[in-house]
């Protein structure tokens, strides 16, 4: 299931409905009416969901590498292909919800992001330290595989830590464990790709590679130094 995920951002809420059920909303602000302009995208991508309590659900309990929010709460905004819905104390109300009153963080980065037994789907991630190794999953390392001005961000502990093989690289010797994300090399700092890059490499990471637990394994590497 493809969807977005909206939460009120608290600098813009002055009548503190943030949390606040459905049917309070008129109490504070005067009309029941979602004030999309409160706002801020925090999520969007596909999840391995059928409904939205399954959302509630795996946004409560699950690790979301790409969610830049907190977990699904009363007041929360869910649209998916079928409309928009509220997040109430018990279960979900469907609202009317103008997505481009709505804002989202300026230090975001356009990335290709890539899952193991997925294919790979443009995301937005933070341009912070924080944000990048939450898209990892842990401590961030580059490798430097392409032939242009990128590089894949992964978890360098993924191998180590036991994470399913994703993707091979270098000619198909070595292995990416863990998810991991395309982006731009700018000097000393990374940059959103550009839409050519973005195709480039949603064409090569597009189909997933089956690799085994054992071949993850057999590419952990180590240097023995003797004193």
């Amino acid at each position: 299931m493809k969807i977005k995920i909206y939460q009120i951002n608290g600098d813009r809420d002055k009548n503190r409905v943030k949390f606040t059920r459905h049917d309070l909303l008129e109490k504070y602000q005067g009309t029941s009416a979602i004030d999309a302009s409160l706002y801020d995208e925090v999520f969007s991508g596909d999840v391995e969901c059928s409904d939205l309590e399954g959302v509630y659900t795996a946004f409560n309990t699950q690790p979301q590498p790409l969610h830049r929010g907190h977990s699904l709460s009363v007041s929360d905004i869910v649209v998916n292909e079928d409309g928009a819905y509220f997040c109430d104390s018990v279960g979900f109300k469907k609202v009317d919800f103008d997505e481009s009153q709505t804002q989202k963080s300026d230090n975001l980065i356009k990335v290709v992001y890539v899952e193991p037994n997925k294919p790979a789907y443009i995301a937005e991630i933070e341009h912070t330290l924080d944000g990048e190794q939450r898209a990892v999953q842990g401590m961030i390392e580059a490798v430097y595989c392409h032939d242009d001005d990128t590089c894949i961000i992964c978890n360098e502990e993924g191998k180590l830590i036991g994470m399913e093989g994703n993707r091979r690289y270098n000619n198909g010797q070595n292995i990416i464990a863990g998810p991991f994300f395309v982006v731009g090399l700018q000097g000393d700092s990374f940059r959103s790709l550009t839409e050519e890059e973005q195709a480039k490499y949603l064409d090569k990471y597009a189909i997933p590679e089956e690799i085994s637990q054992e071949e993850v394994e057999g590419d952990i590497g180590f240097t023995i130094v003797s004193w």
